[in-house]
């Protein structure tokens, strides 16, 4: 019986884009800085994209349409970037840059996070209390504890011994907490779900990374 000729493959053809230093390959998660010139993974670096009359947008989730801009996700890199009039150099047109767009950027990765906190509360996947929390972590089923920075240190510190070696965020204050949560006084939180915890260490980390902070740990239980 005669065999029906083998299709050749055809190699996988992507779009690229211009960048310093040669041509950047859209399929890759990779990107290069334009303050650094540094190439890193997505996930260190802030997007950007123009809209149509010009304005430079943070383009939080990623999505937005257009030839994205990438700065790493650090507050002097973006301030470089705008000493250097580099947002209008990459976009190749004029550009209207806001004056406090390091303001801005540090206040939407910080309602990025805070938002996944409100979520999960409203989705019953977070306990709130010092008491309720404690007995969270004892039972291990909590994922993440969250503690306010302006907290009393002894209260957080003893849920810290109890929660070992799971993951912490402290870098919101209680009044930030207590509008992510709907809650008055919100001091001590955690997570239930590792998906989620996942989302918010992420969210959390890119925070941190652009105040020039310490990572935080985002091993997760499963």
């Amino acid at each position: 019986m005669k065999m029906p000729p083998r299709k050749k493959k055809q190699r996988k053809k992507f779009r690229t884009i211009e960048a310093t230093g040669g041509e950047v390959d859209l399929s890759d998660p990779q990107r290069r800085c334009i303050a650094t010139g540094q190439i890193q993974e997505k996930d260190a670096l802030l997007r950007f994209a123009i809209s149509p009359d010009g304005q430079l947008v943070h383009d939080i989730g990623f999505n937005l349409p257009g030839r994205g801009i990438w700065v790493s996700c650090d507050a002097k890199a973006v301030e470089l970037a705008v000493k250097k009039r580099l947002f209008g150099k990459a976009a190749k047109q004029a550009v209207t840059v806001p004056v406090d767009l390091v303001a801005i950027i540090d206040r939407s990765l910080a309602q990025r996070c805070l938002s996944l906190i409100g979520l999960g509360r409203k989705g019953g996947l977070v306990t709130v209390g010092f008491a309720k929390v404690e007995k969270a972590l004892k039972s291990g089923k909590a994922t993440l504890l969250v503690a306010a920075a302006d907290g009393a240190e002894d209260g957080r510190q003893k849920l810290k011994r109890v929660a070992g070696p799971l993951p912490v965020i402290e870098i919101f204050s209680g009044a930030e907490l207590s509008q992510a949560l709907g809650l008055e006084n919100a001091v001590h939180a955690c997570l239930t779900n590792s998906a989620l915890t996942k989302k918010i260490l992420t969210a959390a980390s890119r925070l941190k990374m652009f105040r020039g902070q310490r990572n935080l740990n985002t091993e997760v239980s499963e």
